[in-house]
């Protein structure tokens, strides 16, 4: 059973498009079928139509399809963290 902390984790996890399926598979155990479920009982019917026209076919949510590596996202007035 997944707690609502980590349900609502795993859902920003996939809307951010910098955040491969396979980054939610490492820290939760969700394959990309199981965030699909997911994400599909947690949004609203626009709202996961609208993710699922975003997500497919993007090849950032799968790192094998990216080829190139992409860093960490950092706001430019964020400030460095060692």
């Amino acid at each position: 059973m997944i707690s609502a902390t980590d349900r609502s984790r795993i859902v920003e996890m996939a809307w951010e498009d910098r955040t491969p399926f396979e980054a939610i598979l490492r820290d939760y155990g969700l394959a990309e079928a199981d965030v699909i479920r997911l994400m599909r009982s947690e949004l609203k019917v626009g709202s996961f139509r609208l993710w699922r026209s975003r997500v497919s076919g993007r090849k950032t949510k799968h790192q094998m399809k990216r080829g190139y590596s992409v860093g960490r996202f950092r706001c430019p007035t964020q400030k460095n963290r060692v």
